[in-house]
């Protein structure tokens, strides 16, 4: 059977190494899967410790996507088993992303993401811990948790809040997707280059000259990054969350979810790509809609960690409450595409249920992530 995450040490020209992953699964549009995380975990920890490796260059096989989200196949099979309960399977399974996410974060050395393609929900966590996040003219990058009965995690609550203008809650409401030019407005990215140039860059990577420090390498791949984005600039696409943040900015500029979700769906706009926003909102989960304001309201002001910490509880609850299950059934396992909500609206979601989503299973000792 095929690896898949395969793993690459390039020698560079000064006895330095580039570490590159490759997440190897292109037929599933490489979906984030346990077998994945108990590789690419631990060679990454033992990458951080090598001398000789500068940087890590993280991609995703195929030219059709990075990576289109968790293993939410795998997820419906273990929430099959234990419906309404607990499920230790999503347990682990949520645990061991996150860490692996807060770990790319905290990752000491230069570490590349080539988010070509789709790079969706637990791509994206993969993708903004990176220090030089790369996107292409391919790129399609979305948060559609709302579809599929979910929330907006992998970090969502932390870096959703710090984009501009509520862009950050435009997106998590809606599971709007958006392209290189959006996620460099946004902050999920921050270079730009042509797909055709990565074989390239990773020759130009391996001609560099290599320091000791790290904050010398960082700039040395930035300075590189910034050459490659010029040359590429006339393939970058027109940002649609810039073209529409005025409207964005005024449909979310009120103090409660019910008016926010009704002046987002009964906006006058006759753009395509808004109108998909609108009617994945107007389709999608209202409880998924209610956990995603209180998730980005309560993230304000939290670290990092305590984010991944807040996610984990959420999402086990949300392997045990149902609605999750239903809309992956819906999506992926029937596919009629109907799911039958929980509730019609979020002015009908009981407050209650919100409120049991963010009690924490866990004493602040005993939590899964308290080592983060």
């Amino acid at each position: 059977m095929t690896q898949v995450v395969t793993f690459q040490e390039l020698d560079c020209n000064n006895g330095k190494k580039i570490a590159v992953a490759t997440l190897n699964s292109p037929r599933s549009l490489n979906a984030l899967s346990g077998e994945m995380i108990d590789l690419l975990y631990p060679q990454l920890k033992h990458w951080q410790t090598q001398s000789d490796i500068v940087a890590v260059f993280l991609q995703g096989d195929g030219d059709k996507a990075f990576c289109a989200g968790g293993d939410i196949v795998q997820m419906y099979k273990d929430m099959q088993s234990n419906i309404g309960e607990f499920s230790p399977g999503i347990e682990e399974y949520f645990t061991k992303e996150y860490q692996l996410d807060y770990f790319i974060h905290t990752f000491n050395k230069p570490f590349i993401i080539w988010g070509n393609g789709i790079v969706m929900g637990g791509g994206l966590g993969l993708m903004v811990g990176g220090s030089h996040r790369v996107v292409t003219e391919n790129s399609r990058i979305a948060m559609p948790e709302i579809s599929i009965g979910l929330y907006p995690d992998v970090g969502g609550s932390y870096f959703l809040n710090r984009m501009p203008e509520n862009c950050g809650l435009f997106l998590g409401l809606t599971g709007a997707s958006i392209n290189a030019a959006d996620a460099k407005y946004c902050n999920l990215a921050n270079y730009f280059a042509e797909n055709s140039r990565k074989e390239a860059l990773i020759t130009q990577l391996i001609k560099l000259d290599w320091q000791e420090s790290n904050e010398a390498n960082h700039e040395s791949i930035s300075n590189l990054l910034k050459t490659v984005e010029q040359d590429s600039i006339s393939k970058l696409p027109e940002a649609k969350l810039v073209e529409h943040k005025a409207l964005i900015a005024q449909v979310t500029d009120f103090d409660n979810l019910n008016d926010i979700v009704t002046s987002i769906v009964s906006a006058e706009c006759d753009d395509k790509w808004f109108s998909r926003a609108q009617k994945s909102l107007k389709h999608g989960s209202a409880l998924s809609a209610s956990l995603a304001y209180q998730q980005l309201k309560s993230g304000e002001s939290l670290s990092l960690a305590d984010c991944f910490r807040m996610e984990l509880n959420l999402s086990v609850k949300s392997g045990q409450f149902g609605e999750f299950v239903e809309g992956i059934r819906a999506l992926l396992i029937d596919k009629d595409n109907t799911p039958k909500w929980r509730f019609d609206s979020v002015a009908t979601v009981d407050k209650k249920v919100v409120e049991w989503f963010f009690e924490s299973k866990w004493s602040s000792e005993q939590h899964p992530l308290v080592d983060l």
